[in-house]
This record gives C-alpha cells, sequence and structure tokens, in this order.
C-alpha cells in the first residue's frame, strides 16, 4: 500500500466531508434570515431542515448498500454533485416551496459523504490508526460548521441570502472537483473482491448486519451522543443565543465554534480511549451522554437568564458528542467484515439524525404551541422566548431517554455474542475495578 497515496486519499475524502458539514450546517445560521425572507411559523421553519435530515437518515441504508455494490468514489461524486444543485436551488429559491426542495438534494447528496469516508479509511488503512483516522476525519469536516458560523454568516448579514449560498455551492464544486480527480476505492495492489456482485447480494448483506447486536449497539450509540448538538447547531442554537438569552448575531454565530473546538480537542482523545479500552466503549458513550444532560439541566433550570459559562460548559459537552457519536461506527467496523461495512454504517448513521429530525420538529412545535402558530401574529422575539425555549428543550429528555434504553439492551445482547462466539466475558465497570483493585492488593 503507498503510503502517500493513502494520505491524498484521506486528505482529498476529509475535504468532501468538510464541504459537506458546510453545506448541511448552513441553514443553523440562517434561520433568522430565512424566517424574515420566507415568512411562516416555527414548525415552517424548522422544516427547512427537518426534511433535509429526514432525507439524509432514509438515504442511509439505500448509501450503504450502494457502496457496498458499487464503491465510495460512484456515491461521494454523486452526493457532492446533489449538494452543489441544491444549494444553487436554495440560493434562488423564489419561496420556502422551493427552498425545502433544494435542501431534499442537499440531504440526499449529504447522506453519501461520510460512510464513503469511513469505508475509504477501512480499505486505504488498517490496525489502530482506523479508529484515530475516523476521529481526525470527523474532526476536519466538523470545520465546515466553522465556514458556515464565521464567513458564511458574515456574507449573509453584508452580502444578503443568494451569494451567501452561491458561495457555499462553490465549495462544493471545488470539492467534486478534485474528488474525481484523485479518489480511488481502494489500492491497486488489493486483490480481494470486496464489492458485491448484485445488489440482491448487497442487500442480504445489509439484513445480516441489521441482525448483528454491535451494529445495533453502533445505531443507538449515535442516536444519543449525536443528536442534542446536531439539534442545537444546525436549526434551534443561533434562535436560542440571539432571541432567547440576548446574544449579538455576531457573537452568537461565533459561539457555534466552540462545539467544533471541543470536537478538536476531544476527538483524538476519544480516539484514543475507543482504540486502547476497546470493550469499554459503551461506557464512554453513557458517559458522554450524562455529561450532556447535566449540562442541559444546568441551563434550563438556571433561574432568569443562564450565565454565559453555562453557556459555553453546554456547547463543551455538546462539541464532545460529535465524535462521540463515531464510536458507533467502531462498533460496526468491530462485528462487520469489510463487505458489508458501507450497510453497517448506513444503520449506525440513521441513528443519530433519526433522534435529530425528530427533536427539531417536536422544538419547533412545542414553541408555537406556547407562542401561537404564525410568526405574523408577534415578533420573532416572542415567538423565541427563553422560556418557551426552556419547555421546547426539554423534549430532548424523552427522546435521547428512549435510547439510552434501547443503548443498555444492544450492549447486553452483543457482550452476550461476545462470551458465545469469542469467549470474552465484558464485565460490568464497577466488578472490573473491584476486580482490578483486588489484583493489586494481593
Amino acid at each position: 500500500m503507498n503510503s502517500r497515496r493513502s494520505t491524498l486519499i484521506f486528505i482529498i475524502g476529509s475535504f468532501a466531508y468538510l464541504s459537506a458539514v458546510l453545506q448541511r450546517t448552513s441553514m443553523g445560521i440562517a434561520g433568522v434570515a430565512a424566517t424574515e425572507k420566507f415568512g411562516g411559523s416555527a414548525a415552517i421553519l424548522s422544516s427547512l431542515a427537518v426534511v433535509q435530515l429526514v432525507v439524509y437518515a432514509a438515504a442511509q441504508i439505500p448509501v450503504g448498500v450502494l457502496i457496498d455494490r458499487y464503491g465510495p468514489r460512484v456515491l461521494m461524486i454523486t452526493g457532492t454533485a446533489l449538494m452543489v444543485t441544491g444549494q444553487v436551488t436554495l440560493a434562488l429559491a423564489p419561496d420556502i416551496s422551493v427552498a425545502v426542495i433544494g435542501r431534499i438534494l442537499v440531504g440526499a447528496g449529504d447522506a453519501t459523504i461520510f460512510i464513503s469516508m469511513i469505508r475509504l479509511i477501512s480499505s486505504w488503512f488498517s490496525g489502530r490508526i482506523v479508529p484515530l483516522l475516523s476521529q481526525w476525519m470527523g474532526n476536519i469536516g466538523q470545520l465546515g460548521q466553522v465556514l458556515s458560523a464565521v464567513p458564511l454568516a458574515w456574507l449573509l448579514h453584508t452580502s444578503g441570502w443568494k451569494p451567501a449560498f452561491l458561495s457555499a455551492a462553490s465549495v462544493a464544486v471545488i470539492a467534486l472537483i478534485v474528488v474525481i480527480i484523485f479518489v480511488q476505492d481502494r489500492p491497486r495492489d488489493v486483490t480481494e473482491h470486496v464489492r458485491a456482485n448484485s445488489l440482491g447480494i448487497a442487500l442480504t448483506q445489509l439484513r445480516h448486519s441489521f441482525r448483528r447486536p454491535g451494529t445495533q449497539l453502533g445505531f443507538w450509540s449515535h442516536y444519543v451522543t449525536q443528536s442534542s448538538g446536531t439539534v442545537f447547531s444546525l436549526l434551534w442554537g443561533y434562535p436560542f443565543m440571539v432571541f432567547g438569552l440576548g446574544y449579538e448575531p455576531a457573537f452568537a454565530a461565533g459561539m457555534l465554534t466552540v462545539l467544533v473546538g471541543a470536537g478538536l480537542v476531544f476527538g483524538p482523545i476519544l480516539g484514543l480511549l475507543t482504540a486502547r479500552y476497546p470493550l469499554r466503549r459503551s461506557n464512554i458513550v453513557l458517559g458522554i451522554v450524562t455529561g450532556i444532560g447535566i449540562a442541559w439541566a444546568i441551563v434550563l433550570l438556571w433561574p432568569g437568564v443562564p450565565p454565559l459559562w453555562s453557556i459555553v460548559l453546554l456547547l463543551v459537552v455538546l462539541g464532545i458528542g460529535g465524535p462521540g457519536s463515531l464510536i458507533g461506527f467502531d462498533f460496526a467496523r468491530t462485528f462487520n467484515p469489510q463487505r458489508s461495512l458501507g450497510s453497517a454504517n448506513g444503520v449506525v448513521n440513521v441513528g443519530g439524525f433519526t433522534a435529530s429530525f425528530v427533536m427539531m420538529y417536536l422544538i419547533g412545535l412545542l414553541l408555537d404551541l406556547q407562542n401561537g402558530w404564525r410568526v405574523a401574529g408577534g415578533a420573532a422575539s416572542d415567538l423565541y422566548a427563553l422560556d418557551a425555549f426552556r419547555v421546547a428543550f426539554t423534549v430532548q429528555y424523552l427522546v435521547v431517554g428512549i435510547g439510552i434504553g434501547f443503548l443498555v439492551h444492544a450492549r447486553r445482547r452483543t457482550r452476550r455474542q461476545l462470551s458465545r462466539d469469542e469467549g470474552i466475558e465484558v464485565a460490568p465497570i464497577w466488578v472490573a475495578l473491584s476486580r482490578a483493585w483486588k489484583r493489586r492488593n494481593e
């Protein structure tokens, strides 16, 4: 395997993912501008982001099957082209219906990039470096959120809707060109045929992947860790900070970069922990989601306007949830053969985005129920009052709590399978610590 070639593939693919994140998160800083441009209620506004994530989540399993059949390069080229088309459509949209079509195209294209990159990393690299590179790829991709939170937000406020989204589309055009030129599915000296010979075989591999407890554990790990940060960064975080907390728009947009910074710092640490303690990955996941729940409780229960430090703490913890969700893909890699890894990754990636679009819509619905269903019936600041956000954001505890229950169940099944098939016993963490303490004192 040519190490320089592998590194080039990783860099180009990561840039393509960065572009995809930029397109995905561009609505996060455009929520207020979309309200002014298209009008409508909070639920209608949330549909711009929700429909994108519905398409994204719905496409994950079909995309995974297609990756197993045709390879990641074809899917990355197709997906990037769809994102270019979608962002241009959104930039030129005269009304909300055309804007929704644009976001559908963005969601469909975005759906192909991440799991294609996970497959590329597994094809071009091996060993303990794989989870580390997955974390680094995720971190590089999240710089796309910085691009949307700072330069894109500045361009939106200074030049307007059309120039901002056409500029975002131009980044995807560059990504499309370099992927076409440089990306290959696997090293040339690899003779193993890892693609399914037909769609029928690929679908059979999908069924097998879905039945594996390890794949289900990956799904629920992704579900509980990724969703809250996605909801905050893609749609409701910016209106919450501007109208609920009274932050200046530029400051609020800049605050969103804290999520990315936290991911850049903690992502490599999580990658090292995942590689070093593979039998404790689910404990890491549960620790992250517990931290998210505590941080939200501080913000939501604080009397009056929460202090800045509590918002920064929340953003840091949400930022850790992003790289934490990549542990789900490490479960998929561990418990699935290479030939069906696309399908398994597709199943896992559905998790977080399913929870995200459910929470996005429910938050918008609860805001409308409290404040009237039409923005025209009151000012935006009335629609987005702090107390209204407090109530609406609590729906996260219900959605994520359901996921935690299923995660614990999937973990039990996975541990039973390890014990039966590999002879590996995974004791609860408190039992393992007790045993280690006894050995140390013997």
